[in-house]
């Protein structure tokens, strides 16, 4: 197994929420699977579009290392051939897309835009080299300098998680586990039965 493999694999079974935080940068909330199930961790390869210009994804497409996912930078005008359509054919063959919207109308192809280079996608920074992960919680990315230190802080998080539903299948309570002082909610009797 390669190390993208490896680290792949540990990203998708530890989802984009204990990543986001344990160091990941997540997306706007916004950004959604395109259909229910939808889910990758991937290396990034970014894309940024001119408004209604898809070329740019056109040639990423065709340029972007395999195994890469593409995240675009569409000028917040997803609208126009860069939120995803054909969502059931892309659901059937499995491919994972996330989005803001389902977009109808198409793009122009006539140039302008950039692959590969730094993009601000959804609120966050992103480059090439950093990692994607996406599922149905939602988008976060990793810088890539970083993606081994946010694994072990992910993995210590996902290990405390476990313990924790243990003790909740035991009769804790989340209050108990997490030490909350909860003296400051106010709280109202049960009507009494008449």
């Amino acid at each position: 197994m390669s190390v993208a493999t490896g680290i792949r694999d540990q990203l998708l079974g530890l989802g984009s929420a204990t990543v986001a935080e344990s160091g990941g940068r997540a997306l706007h909330p916004r950004i959604k699977p395109a259909w229910p199930g939808a889910r990758l961790a991937a290396p990034v390869y970014t894309v940024t579009c001119p408004p209604g210009d898809n070329l740019a994804i056109h040639l990423a497409v065709a340029e972007a290392p395999a195994g890469s996912a593409l995240l675009v930078d569409a000028h917040e005008r997803p609208e126009r051939g860069c939120g995803v359509r054909d969502v059931a054919a892309v659901a059937t063959h499995g491919f994972p897309m996330f989005s803001a919207l389902v977009a109808l109308p198409g793009a122009t192809k006539l140039g302008g835009g950039a692959v590969g280079g730094l993009a601000r996608v959804a609120g966050a920074d992103v480059s090439p080299g950093d990692w994607v992960v996406g599922d149905a919680d939602g988008v976060t990315v990793v810088t890539g300098r970083d993606v081994e230190a946010v694994l072990v802080a992910a993995w210590s998080r996902a290990n405390k998680e476990t313990a924790m539903f243990d003790r909740l299948r035991q009769g804790s309570t989340t209050l108990e586990l997490l030490g909350l002082d909860a003296r400051s909610v106010e709280r109202s009797e049960p009507p009494s039965d008449r």
